[in-house]
């Protein structure tokens, strides 16, 4: 295959989730009133954990910065995903594509780090109530998030520039219904060895520390619900994180099963399908 210059990609094409034409309205239908459920509520989430001063709690802090991450990265996505379905080729700009990829990368980083700081909140407030406001005082809420910004700013611009300044061939199909890196990467003409190990040690770092983070949580919250004298409490305390917890299952499980299979066993079909359930 003949060699491209860099400058000489001005756009790429992104392919749709299902080939099958009587599929596409169905699924535009789908993906619409999902994509307006979730801008609708977490826009509601972020709104009313603001200007409510009974929801001026941590953990409704926290909440509300979960909700602009999933609203920041499905939003990054979620127009170009409902555009596949309605047009016979879903065209992206150079430049969009490298935003699109940079916000992706920024917002789905910082809800790892946001889920495993809602673990750490919700332990303190299970097991040490008393010393709770202390502990997870307004300073501390901030520096919980402010940090993992900081950091997925910076891991998402190193990514971005790093594929984005490699030259790229002829071919400009995206094997995917967004600009992702993997599918990015087949698109390179010169070696990726350096970009893959630098996605790979994000990848391990980011996975790693905040499952660390929500495990450890949880082992301490397990041991201290079972210590419980109330069936009531426990109760209470299940239900508390039961729902923090089944998000925590779907978004890591998906992720896992997309990034941290071996090379041999990516196709386009099998990643895009745990790519639905997190954006």
């Amino acid at each position: 295959m003949e060699k491209h210059n860099l400058t000489e990609v001005s756009k790429f094409i992104l392919m749709s989730i299902t080939d099958h034409p009587v599929l596409q309205a169905p699924l535009f239908g789908l993906f619409l009133i999902i994509y307006i459920s979730l801008t609708v509520g977490n826009l509601g989430m972020i709104i009313f954990t603001k200007v409510d001063s009974r929801l001026k709690t941590p953990m409704y802090f926290f909440l509300r910065h979960l909700a602009l991450t999933d609203l920041g990265y499905s939003t990054a996505v979620g127009h170009k995903i409902l555009l596949n379905f309605v047009v016979d080729q879903n065209p992206i700009s150079y430049y969009d594509c490298a935003t699109q990829l940079a916000f992706f990368i920024m917002f789905t980083g910082s809800e790892l780090f946001i889920l495993s700081a809602m673990s750490y909140d919700h332990y303190v407030a299970i097991c040490n109530p008393l010393r709770y406001k202390s502990t997870m005082s307004q300073q501390v809420c901030w520096v919980l998030v402010a940090i993992p910004y900081l950091y997925c700013t910076f891991m998402s611009l190193i990514v971005t520039i790093k594929i984005f300044t490699l030259p790229f061939c002829g071919y400009n199909v995206i094997s995917h219904f967004y600009c992702e890196s993997l599918p990015l990467l087949s698109l390179l003409c010169s070696n990726t060895h350096e970009i893959e190990l630098i996605i790979l040690v994000f990848l391990a770092i980011n996975l790693i520390s905040s499952l660390l983070i929500i495990l450890v949580s949880y082992l301490l919250l397990l041991i201290a619900i079972l210590r419980m004298n109330s069936a009531e409490g426990r109760r209470k305390a299940f239900s508390t994180c039961g729902s923090h917890l089944t998000v925590v299952i779907v978004f890591y499980g998906t992720l896992i099963f997309m990034y941290v299979q071996p090379k041999s066993s990516h196709s386009t079909d099998t990643d895009k399908v745990p790519s639905i359930f997190y954006t």
